[in-house]
């Protein structure tokens, strides 16, 4: 075999685990996308006519339906909104006339700060409480099971409603609902999202924990483990390096899926907040039957949900070069 040659094979791999893992996502947003266009433009009736009341005459709905381009076959809707999105323009609202790009534009970072500020608080505690339980053992573990056994027994809505009590209004620390933009005050928006993130961190972590607790425990009874330790290699040195890598690609799954679940598990924290983030603004929309927000919305999650997933794989695929053959 020439020199060079296992390099060139190992990048290769990686190159082609990189690829079918965003084929495959992109697969998945062009179904998502299609399917939910075609199940909304099934349930959305006679819009015109919602619009424009009983007593308008059918002339007039006819030309409504025009305008909003609801006469058209459906694939030729479909034609003209995906060609839209391609160049960003998602249409207007049929019922208030506003831009969808500039209205989830407004909403969205509200949502964005809680997904991503929860998901950094779930992997920093996850991954302290883990090892933490995966290495003592005794106390520390059972002190981590009695916290999963509460995770799991109290929905999110009780624990921030816990949290707006003790912290809010009686202690007066953070404010009990509203949202400061970060453009404004970086410590106000510090201050409007923390007992959000904290109230959907409290249940979500507990997953992570179990599944990084587990595989820590598994890991270090792996006779390769052992092999490290006679070698005089320190047991902090072993656990950081080599254990954690080999534990962590599980939890870094599990992690992948409660980001995921986040996207639509933040509307509820959004109403006990009062934020104005893109929940209330979706159960709005739909209710009303607002294709085009409605459209923008699946749009923009179902992205978001292709990058969180190609994330986690690439993420898998790093720490465990076996995931890239599979």
């Amino acid at each position: 075999m020439a020199p060079g040659r296992p390099g060139r094979t190992k990048e290769h791999h990686v190159l082609s685990y990189r690829l079918r893992r965003t084929l495959s996502g992109l697969r998945q947003l062009a179904a998502a996308t299609v399917v939910s266009f075609l199940l909304l433009y099934a349930a959305s009736g006679d819009v015109a006519r919602n619009l424009m009341g009983e007593s308008a005459t059918r002339e007039q709905v006819d030309q409504k339906a025009a305008q909003l381009g609801v006469d058209q076959p459906v694939w030729t809707q479909f034609a003209d909104w995906l060609g839209g999105a391609f160049q960003g323009d998602l249409g207007r609202s049929w019922f208030t006339g506003q831009e969808v790009t500039e209205a989830i534009g407004i909403r969205f970072p509200v949502t964005l700060s809680l997904i991503v500020g929860t998901t950094v608080l779930t992997a920093l505690l996850s991954a302290v409480l883990g090892v933490w339980a995966g290495t003592r053992r005794g106390g520390a573990d059972r002190f981590v099971q009695v916290l999963s056994v509460l995770g799991v027994a109290l929905p999110g809505f009780v624990v921030a409603l816990v949290l707006v009590t003790q912290f809010a209004i009686r202690l007066e620390w953070f404010p009990a609902t509203g949202y400061t933009p970060v453009e404004v005050s970086f410590t106000g928006w510090l201050k409007s999202i923390t007992l959000p993130v904290v109230a959907l961190t409290f249940g979500g972590m507990v997953f992570v924990t179990q599944q990084l607790r587990g595989a820590v425990i598994d890991t270090l009874r792996q006779d390769w483990v052992r092999t490290l330790r006679t070698r005089g290699l320190s047991s902090r040195r072993i656990l950081f390096v080599h254990v954690l890598r080999s534990a962590a690609g599980p939890a870094v799954s599990v992690l992948g899926l409660h980001f995921i679940g986040l996207v639509g598990g933040a509307v509820i924290i959004e109403q006990v907040f009062t934020l104005p983030g893109l929940g209330q603004y979706t159960i709005g929309a739909t209710a009303s039957g607002d294709l085009p927000v409605v459209m923008g919305i699946v749009l923009l999650t179902a992205v978001v949900v292709f990058a969180a997933n190609l994330a986690t794989d690439l993420a898998v695929g790093w720490l465990n070069p076996k995931a890239r053959r599979s």
